[in-house]
């Protein structure tokens, strides 16, 4: 196998505070003139993605905000503080903490909600930058998320345009000779945890470049990164441990007869 392309990593500067309506293709691409190469992939932060089209809510109770985005609760708990923790699944399909919604550096009184759907805004941003700079980028739009099984959070991706967000290796063979069977590392979540370590959280460095994968661009009309969200029914772990035990121990009281000691039997 012939040597990789080092891996290289590097915030784009030069991007200014993102208004409701800014044009997003026009200001990245003014960052990155005579900066990009054919192959690079660009990783933009969601939150300058959901700024630019508007997606701010008056709220004054963020949670009220969380209901409203939320399809389904996965889990809930009450922490010490008293602050209600709620994994949800969102209108996106994503399984989160809050259905994605963010009230950090947003307007006093107002929550920042994600993109309506950030695989389009993905593909335009990707398309805009294509013909205005003339190079074959790919674009990862990105949001912070939690794991299960794992403390802490890193950064997944929510959307993409003109990138592979999965590397099939199924049928080919390790160092061993040994087939790879249900090898298909999600490479879009790996691009967006490699941008994040450059952009940080604080640092108003919204936007990344990745260069040495320029086999993972490709048309923009690849699959997006909502393919990455694991259909319900191969959902192994659709509900917290608490949460499954609650709705098998009704179920299974509600199927009881009366003379079985279920609802109704004589005391």
């Amino acid at each position: 196998m012939p040597p990789r392309t080092p891996l290289t990593v590097w915030p784009l500067e030069g991007i200014p505070e993102i208004a409701s309506g800014t044009d997003l293709v026009a200001v990245i691409a003014e960052a990155a003139a005579g900066v990009l190469a054919d192959g690079d992939i660009l990783v933009v932060t969601s939150k300058i993605v959901s700024k630019a089209e508007g997606r701010f809510v008056v709220a004054d109770d963020r949670e009220d905000a969380i209901t409203a985005e939320t399809v389904r609760v996965v889990a809930s708990r009450l922490t010490p503080s008293g602050f209600t923790t709620r994994i949800v699944e969102n209108r996106l399909g994503m399984v989160s903490a809050a259905a994605g919604v963010d009230a950090s550096n947003t307007p006093e009184g107002t929550v920042l909600l994600l993109p309506v759907d950030p695989d389009a805004s993905a593909r335009t941003i990707a398309a805009g930058l294509r013909e205005r700079l003339g190079v074959e980028i790919g674009v990862i739009v990105s949001d912070t998320l939690g794991r299960a099984w794992r403390e802490g959070q890193t950064d997944h991706a929510i959307g993409a345009g003109g990138v592979l967000v999965f590397e099939d290796l199924r049928g080919a063979t390790d160092a061993e000779g040994r087939p790879l069977v249900v090898t298909m590392p999600c490479v879009g979540d790996e691009l967006a945890a490699a941008a994040d370590l450059v952009k940080g959280k604080a640092a108003r460095l919204p936007v990344a470049v990745v260069r040495g994968r320029s086999d993972l661009v490709g048309p923009l009309d690849l699959p997006g990164a909502r393919s990455i969200v694991r259909p319900l029914e191969r959902d192994m772990f659709r509900l917290g441990a608490d949460e499954a035990y609650a709705d098998g121990f009704a179920a299974g009281a509600a199927s009881l007869s009366p003379s079985e000691g279920g609802v109704g039997a004589a005391d």
